[in-house]
């Protein structure tokens, strides 16, 4: 299942947004572990190896964020799947720490350790997702009602194919 942390907005209602996904979270302490990992490097892999694991940590984090904003599912696990291979590139990217020795053993294991603690998660989230699109729950909720209408009334309107004039839904429909 999918873990949101809670949080409400002045307004009192709670949101969830990648912020809240307990993937993102754990992704994103794993992004600045690498980060440090970048600043141990020696001055002549700064730009290299340096720049590659800045570019393939923050693409993990990216990725998580913009296939949680998107609202189709198989988009979202497409950018999950570059989120994993973001993710083994910088598993790859501590074998070559390892093999050049720029870090000790002992870092690179927790490092591993964690970084495949986030390939868990994302995996988990992955799966509940091919669960949704296969239909265990096809509801898309919100916690604000979209114009005006509540989560119920919206679901009832899809199902009978009557849709909000100014929703994306017909918008949609209509582009294919």
């Amino acid at each position: 299942m999918i873990s949101y942390k809670k949080e409400s907005g002045a307004d009192g209602k709670k949101y969830r947004t990648f912020e809240h996904l307990e993937l993102y979270q754990i992704a994103r302490e794993f992004r600045k572990q690498m980060y440090r990992v970048n600043r141990q490097l020696p001055s002549f892999e700064k730009f290299e190896l340096g720049s590659q694991i800045r570019r393939a940590a923050v693409s993990l984090t990216n990725k998580i964020a913009e296939g949680h904003g998107r609202f189709h599912y198989l988009e979202q696990l497409k950018f999950c799947l570059n989120a994993r291979g973001s993710l083994e590139e910088l598993i790859d990217d501590l074998n070559v720490c390892e093999d050049e020795s720029y870090l000790g053993a002992t870092e690179i294991k927790s490092l591993k350790e964690q970084g495949w603690r986030v390939h868990q998660v994302l995996a988990g989230y992955m799966r509940w997702l091919r669960e949704r699109k296969q239909g265990a729950a096809l509801a898309l909720h919100e916690d604000s009602p979209a114009y005006g209408r509540s989560d119920d009334d919206l679901d009832e309107l899809v199902a009978a194919g009557v849709e909000h004039p100014a929703s994306t839904l017909q918008r949609f429909s209509a582009s294919r």
